[in-house]
């Protein structure tokens, strides 16, 4: 029998904050600096003053300028089993990759796989990515998705790619589109949501609700087909990217998405399981913008999964890819 493992507990170090680093949030460094410590720790840690910022406390979004100091604190890591440290236990990952350049990369998320690591998640695309491809040393996630959401994930190879990135998405200029297949019959051709919403955290996964004094939410929803009364085709686009926000607006507009199991409705999710419908029908379908530096624009499409092409047949629907795209 091998001996069990011992871990490895640094001292408590102070990190300064280069050019490369500028710009990102906390929690985001701290996930890079502590490999292996699991998101919902990294958050404990910011928020009981363990992380320091200029000997200050901070929240996990606060974002670093170069020159600021981090105490990073003792953190015990446990290295990573040779099974889910080895970049040969995610070849598969590496056929899901639908684009790559010197700054980016995009992932076509399979749905049932976490963004990231954390409670009760050993590994997530970022880990499984940075173990498939050791030699880029700065990866980090652009944005997330919701572990039953699938489709394309943004990836940054680069910090100052990361960093242009996110200022993007600050100032909504980046297009996100999503296919959901939801409840009932979408009467308007469009209709735009701007409807605040409200995260209540606990153990396990988040709950979310629409509330007045809640942060700003905007999606727009728009009609691709209308299956009958028993559900609606949509494209929604969001100009805000906060916690299941397609998930809660849809379910405050009174039409919940097919196979949600926390906002959506029991009996229709029921009905739909007979039409093969086995994941929650969300689909991170396209991603669009313009580098700023260069004006060079950026657009990438991943077509609906096969399995929810073929709930569309069986409702009597057509494929997504027979449709104009949006003008």
């Amino acid at each position: 029998m091998n001996p069990p493992q011992k871990t490895a507990k640094p001292a408590a170090r102070q990190a300064e904050i280069d050019e490369s680093a500028a710009g990102q949030r906390l929690d985001n460094y701290l996930l890079g600096a502590l490999k292996g410590v699991p998101r919902s720790h990294i958050y404990r840690l910011i928020r009981s003053g363990q992380v320091r910022v200029n000997s200050g406390r901070v929240t996990p979004k606060h974002r670093l300028k170069a020159g600021d100091r981090v105490r990073v604190p003792p953190v015990a890591v446990r290295p990573p089993s040779p099974a889910s440290a080895s970049g040969g236990s995610f070849a598969w990952l590496a056929q899901r990759i639908v684009f790559e350049d010197s700054r980016l990369l995009v992932l076509d998320k399979p749905a049932g796989l976490a963004v990231h690591g954390g409670t009760g998640v050993a590994l997530g695309c970022i880990e499984a990515l940075r173990a498939l491809r050791p030699e880029l040393k700065e990866l980090e996630l652009v944005h997330r998705l919701d572990r039953a959401t699938s489709g394309c994930l943004l990836v940054a190879k680069r910090r100052s790619a990361l960093r242009t990135l996110h200022a993007l998405l600050r100032e909504g200029r980046v297009d996100k589109r999503y296919l959901a297949l939801v409840q009932g019959h979408w009467r308007e051709p469009l209709a735009d949501v701007a409807a605040p919403l409200v995260t209540k955290r606990g153990a396990g996964e988040s709950r979310v609700r629409v509330a007045s004094g809640g942060k700003a939410a905007r999606s727009s929803f728009r009609l691709l087909e209308a299956l009958g009364r028993t559900a609606s085709l949509l494209e929604v686009s969001i100009a805000t990217g906060r916690t299941h926000q397609i998930r809660v607006h849809a379910a405050h507009l009174g039409y919940p998405i097919a196979g949600d199991d926390r906002y959506g409705d029991r009996e229709f999710n029921a009905a739909m399981e007979r039409f093969g419908l086995r994941r929650m029908f969300l689909h991170s379908h396209s991603v669009a913008f313009v580098w700023p530096e260069s004006g060079e624009a950026f657009s990438i499409s991943v077509p609906l999964p096969q399995e929810l092409k073929a709930v569309l047949t069986a409702l009597g629907g057509r494929a997504p890819t027979d449709r104009a795209p949006h003008p």
